[in-house]
């Protein structure tokens, strides 16, 4: 497989298709892991675990295929990190980014997909890419609603949305 920065993903979900351009000029080794993972079918099964109003949608946790494991979703990862590619791209609604712990340094295969303006993540966290297709489907996401988790933030989503696949596809053939 080519590493065409041409490439979009189609991530479908149980809401719908949401299709995500890369940002490979900023964060080329996390556009890469992202694509790996996706074509391996890492993602497929998994779930947006994380939904917070007007801020973010998680998912990419592959801990979320089992739900016997709910108390440990948002901890699992690929087995390795990643080191952060942190630029100047803003964290506005659409924007795809990769989810860590305090580490800089420990983001693996979580994502999340921007709900508004959050640009008080600039910089802290690594942005690699932007939903150019489906943003309605983002919005249906991100309005699922929500009942405290675990740690009594309001984002755990009382509705599964799963994710079914993302497919790595050359940006021409998509429609």
């Amino acid at each position: 497989m080519s590493s065409n920065t041409n490439d979009v993903a189609i991530i479908k979900t149980t809401a719908g298709e949401m299709v995500v351009e890369f940002w490979s000029d900023v964060a080329p080794k996390t556009v890469e892991n992202f694509k790996k993972l996706s074509r391996d079918g890492f993602y497929d099964g998994t779930c947006f675990h994380r939904i917070i109003k007007g801020f973010m949608i998680q998912g990419g946790d592959p801990l979320t295929k089992d739900a016997s494991k709910e108390a440990l979703w948002g901890t699992g990862d690929p087995g390795y990190k990643l080191k952060a590619e942190f630029n100047t791209r803003s964290h506005q609604r659409g924007v795809l980014s990769m989810a860590r712990a305090q580490d800089p340094d420990s983001a693996g295969c979580q994502f999340f997909v921007c709900l508004g303006d959050a640009s008080f993540l600039d910089r802290q966290y690594t942005a690699f890419g932007k939903v150019i297709k489906g943003d309605d489907v983002l919005g249906k996401i991100g309005d699922m609603p929500v009942v405290a988790g675990g740690g009594g933030e309001a984002s755990k989503p009382t509705v599964r949305v799963n994710v079914e696949s993302i497919k790595i596809v050359p940006a021409n053939s998509v429609k």
